[in-house]
């Protein structure tokens, strides 16, 4: 099962030195089980070259396989609790805004329909803060963007969604049209910028890293102002591919475009305090999150 859980989080990252940190081990510890793993199956899970590694077509069939045996291993944990969930218990849940209504909602309709008797409640606020309550134990878990995790020391963290970043213009904008997209071409455009879970932060960083300085034209921290500002022409975004919706709440269309570069990408995960022995209720729900995590993958 460790092998599995390695190999999964390697898969996942595209480096060992990420799922080393991600799963807060060392990397010594992640490259002898990738070993151990590839010894057992006779095969070769990964190419090694000097920039690091990539999946070979062994292994991405390995992990569809992997992923299933890690989503039943963890729904089985979960149907040994159905006595204690109907029993009741409750669920202390933070969450930050971006992902509030994107990944949170089918996640807690499905933890509710497993654990009917759980008395859950949610806070929305920003990572920061989210992180405060997880490490002084008033939360048990928290569902929130993970990309800029600060005290990784002291919490545990686990990727759900990666979300990379893309363009969204209006229908008819010349940049629509365009073989390739660079960064040069969007700062020469407006730019509607999203204030929430560090996505302002991200972007600036990302474009200043690039030499690029762009031209915002709006700040907001709501999406749906985001999709209308576009969608109506008053400037492009760049932002998650997990937020895009093809139309603004008006019933305009939004198009969505690859930027060539290596732009950075948004993780979605869970997070709780390292070392902490979570309640039931908490176990259940992140075992449910990682049976829809491999949902997903398959």
């Amino acid at each position: 099962m460790r092998q599995l859980q390695y190999f999964v989080a390697v898969a996942e990252q595209g480096s060992i030195t990420r799922a080393a940190q991600n799963l807060s081990i060392s990397q010594s510890s992640v490259t002898e089980a990738l070993k151990e793993l590839e010894s057992d199956l006779g095969v070769e899970l990964f190419d090694r070259h000097p920039r690091g590694l990539s999946i070979t077509h062994n292994g991405h069939q390995f992990l569809r396989h992997a992923t299933k045996i890690l989503a039943t291993v963890s729904d089985a944990r979960t149907s040994f609790s159905s006595q204690q969930n109907e029993a009741g218990g409750t669920l202390n849940i933070g969450v930050t805004s971006l992902v509030a209504g994107y990944v949170l909602s089918d996640l807690l309709a499905r933890y509710r329909r497993a654990c009917p008797g759980v008395e859950v409640s949610a806070i929305e606020d920003n990572g920061g803060y989210l992180e405060h309550l997880l490490v002084g134990g008033e939360l048990d878990v928290a569902v929130m963007v993970i990309s800029n995790l600060r005290d990784r020391m002291a919490l545990q963290a686990e990727i759900l969604e990666t979300s990379p970043y893309r363009l969204w213009l209006p229908i008819g904008h010349p940049l629509v049209s365009a073989d390739i997209i660079s960064v040069a071409d969007i700062t020469r455009e407006p730019l509607i910028m999203l204030t929430i879970d560090e996505i302002e932060e991200n972007t600036g960083k990302l474009l200043t890293a690039l030499g690029a300085r762009p031209h915002v034209a709006f700040r907001t921290r709501s999406v749906e102002a985001v999709r209308s500002l576009v969608a109506t022409g008053a400037g492009v975004a760049l932002l998650p591919d997990l937020v895009y919706r093809p139309w603004s709440l008006e019933g305009d269309r939004i198009e969505s475009r690859d930027v060539s570069g290596a732009l950075p990408v948004v993780q979605v995960g869970m997070v709780w305090r390292k070392g902490s022995s979570l309640p039931q209720a908490a176990r259940d729900f992140v075992g449910i999150a990682e049976a829809m995590r491999s949902g997903r993958q398959r």
